[in-house]
């Protein structure tokens, strides 16, 4: 009876120990090490017409490359700077346990990264959300018009049932831009400054895409204040559920027509594809859209629906080739790592 009884114990020993490595392999696996090479290079972008700025690009495209990873990862980033200035790169939004000097501000967490030099971050990629990188030296000249931004999208372990909804996903990065220091980079970016253009992804309306989708589409928009200004995006024919406050779930989603976002803020925005049509979707700030003295430019895109097309005698992107990726929305659905875009590619400047 005695062996048996120990038997039966042997046997139950072995299946809690058999479940507690089980139930461990989860939070072992989901973790990654990911290491990627950045570089910073002089480039010029056309945001409208002719329209040229002279930019500070990483891996030489504005915005910079997506950097897409999982909630605990373990992230290098080996950053050579090939211009002529100094600069660092802040990750916005981490949180740097026990790794303050990766929190990329000079004279405070590090030296900044001369030209010729190279500079590794290291990191855990905690807290998961929508967060981004940019920056931090001259942060009034190099992020604010020089580009020197870049999403950077942690996946939570657990996400919210709303975001198993959804069905495709959207970047947009606003900015702002003073057309007065276009090709005079190290200068710029001072109190009286004159904003003349702004910008989704680099580019104003008409030279913005429009985001396609089709009825049952439930997307996210993951809207990033880039700049220096405050932007008031409104969603014309749909309610926006605003689910999301720098990467952190809000306890109860605001619903609304209009979401206020702030210099270094992030929204990520749900809306239920219900509608069908074309509509607008653009920065209710009404001098935000115009291109320089013209109007109706600026940050301004449209939702267009594939069940109403687009053969429209009145409609601006009638006849124009749509450009995928320009919000991401390609890039997003990659396996995780950096994916570089050639939609963000500018023109490589020799110095």
């Amino acid at each position: 009876m005695r062996d048996s009884n120990s038997i039966f114990l042997h046997y139950i020993t072995r299946i809690i120990i058999g479940l507690c490595a089980l139930m461990m392999v989860p939070a072992t696996s989901w973790a990654e090490a990911r290491e990627f090479d950045m570089s910073i290079e002089d480039t010029r972008i056309v945001l409208v017409g002719k329209r040229d700025f002279h930019t500070f690009a990483f891996n030489g495209q504005v915005p910079a490359p997506l950097i897409h990873v999982k909630e605990g990862d373990d992230v290098t980033v080996n950053v050579t700077n090939m211009t002529t200035l100094p600069h660092t790169i802040h990750w916005h939004g981490m949180l740097q346990h026990g790794s303050w000097q990766s929190d990329g501000v000079p004279h405070a967490t590090q030296h900044a990264i001369e030209p010729g030099d190279t500079f590794t971050y290291k990191f855990k990629a905690v807290p998961s959300g929508t967060m981004w990188y940019h920056c931090h030296v001259n942060v009034n000249e190099h992020v604010t018009m020089r580009g020197m931004w870049g999403p950077l999208i942690v996946e939570p372990k657990d996400p919210l049932p709303i975001e198993k909804k959804v069905t495709k996903d959207y970047i947009l990065m606003l900015s702002d831009w003073v057309s007065a220091w276009a090709h005079k980079p190290g200068e710029g970016g001072i109190p009286g400054d004159v904003f003349d253009y702004y910008t989704i992804n680099a580019k104003s309306f008409p030279e913005t895409q429009p985001i396609r989708v089709k009825k049952g589409d439930v997307i996210r928009l993951r809207i990033f204040g880039a700049g220096d200004h405050v932007h008031s995006i409104h969603t014309h024919g749909h309610i926006s559920q605003i689910v999301f406050k720098d990467g952190f779930p809000l306890p109860n989603p605001i619903k609304g027509d209009t979401v206020l976002v702030g210099p270094g803020e992030r929204y990520d925005v749900i809306l239920e594809m219900d509608n069908p049509g074309i509509w607008m979707i653009h920065d209710h700030v009404d001098t935000h859209t115009t291109n320089g003295d013209k109007p109706d430019g600026g940050i301004m895109a449209t939702i267009e629906y594939e069940e109403i097309g687009n053969d429209y005698d009145f409609y601006i992107w009638k006849d124009k080739k749509f450009v995928p990726d320009f919000y991401y929305e390609e890039s997003l659905k990659k396996g995780f790592g950096m994916h570089n875009s050639e939609v963000f590619k500018g023109e490589f400047i020799e110095e």
